[in-house]
């Protein structure tokens, strides 16, 4: 069994943002495979979508907590389908690469990302692998907060949208087999 997690914020006003990149990303896998729309699954807080794919039941999540509550989803999921750190793979939003860059690695650390130190802290470990999307640096004038819950400007929407198909094509190899140990890719 596999896990694909895709992080954001759950409420309406965050859609569009950059914090929500790694939604952007899981909507996107899941449209590729056609699988079932998202569904809010009470015991885990997460909207789920379950398909059986490349051989293996697959679950493409995104939690309906905020980002700094979304190991409690995953560690759920994981507990509950008895599903290994190795077979978790999460999407998320990275201020310390340049918009377009996709970086997926098999482990590391949270960096500087609150939900995926939640994760980590919540599964007592960082060995999972991670598909990190580029948001850019902050501008100077703008708080962290501001800048990463602020929506896509329309001038980048194209780069976003093509940096969340090249996160979804690491995750189709991934879920196959094909992936390979680490990949970086700029969409620009």
């Amino acid at each position: 069994m596999k896990l694909v997690v895709g992080l954001g914020n759950p409420d309406n006003e965050y859609r569009g943002t950059y914090h929500n990149i790694g939604f952007g990303a899981a909507d996107l896998l899941a449209s590729r495979f056609i699988m079932p729309d998202f569904a809010l699954d009470k015991k885990s807080n997460a909207y789920l979508s379950t398909a059986t794919l490349f051989g293996q039941k697959t679950i493409v999540c995104k939690p309906n907590t905020y980002m700094n509550l979304s190991g409690d989803a995953v560690s759920f999921l994981a507990r509950y389908y008895k599903i290994e750190p190795k077979d978790i793979l999460v999407f998320y939003d990275d201020i310390d690469m340049e918009k377009g860059t996709v970086r997926a690695r098999q482990n590391g650390s949270a960096g500087t990302h609150n939900g995926m130190r939640d994760i980590v802290s919540k599964l007592g470990t960082g060995e999972f692998p991670r598909v990190r999307i580029g948001i850019g640096k902050k501008p100077e004038y703008m708080q962290l907060a501001d800048y990463v819950l602020s929506k896509i400007p329309a001038g980048y929407k194209d780069l976003m949208e093509k940096a969340c198909a090249a996160a979804a094509d690491f995750a189709e190899d991934w879920l196959s087999g094909t992936a390979w140990q680490t990949l970086t890719v700029s969409v620009l």
